[in-house]
């Protein structure tokens, strides 16, 4: 008879997650995966099959859950541009966590179509909502009305990798919050 396992398969890949913010894929081995998760090593197989498939399903989570996260901000103000400033705020505020996101973009580029799907997925349904609040805020006289909605929000969320980057380059919360300052003001 199988034995049940005896953890938390959310808990575990949330600590997953952890270990891959801070070293990435490669950087990652297989025995600080099963440390981090208190799981054995058959047990990490058995559940989430091999590395990659768990690298894949932590970003997954990782990015849906970034995603809601932002997409709370944007839809957390009355007005469009406050939330918009506040998404801003909250990635210059938590910048110096390592964004899981950002670093398998930067790790694996558009070379793996499973990663990137995932990416997609996240990418268009941040981007939906970004631009919806843009629209609302060009209504409301508080964005320039000639701006792309879609081209602001790409500017936008070049600007948000762009801070987290720079906050693993050792940016302080200053100048990170500076830069979502100067984003924002960059759309008026």
């Amino acid at each position: 008879m199988a034995r049940t396992k005896e953890f938390d398969r959310t808990q575990a890949l949330d600590d997953a997650i952890q270990v891959f913010r801070e070293h990435g894929f490669e950087g990652t081995s297989t025995e600080m995966l099963v440390r981090a998760m208190k799981i054995g090593r058959q047990s990490l197989y058995d559940t989430f099959g091999d590395k990659w498939r768990l690298y894949c399903l932590a970003v997954e989570r990782y990015a849906a859950a970034e995603t809601d996260a932002h997409i709370a901000m944007l839809h957390g103000a009355p007005r469009a541009r406050d939330g918009i400033r506040e998404m801003m705020e909250r990635v210059a505020e938590n910048a110096s966590q390592p964004c899981l996101g950002v670093s398998s973009i930067c790790e694996f580029g558009q070379s793996r179509p499973d990663l990137t799907a995932i990416h997609q997925v996240a990418d268009r349904r941040l981007k939906h909502a970004a631009k919806q609040r843009i629209s609302e805020a060009q209504a409301d006289g508080d964005l320039n009305a000639t701006l792309s909605t879609g081209e602001a929000a790409n500017f936008l969320f070049a600007n948000i990798a762009g801070m987290r980057i720079a906050a693993r380059g050792g940016a302080d919360p200053g100048a990170l919050k500076t830069i979502a300052h100067l984003a924002l003001q960059a759309l008026t």
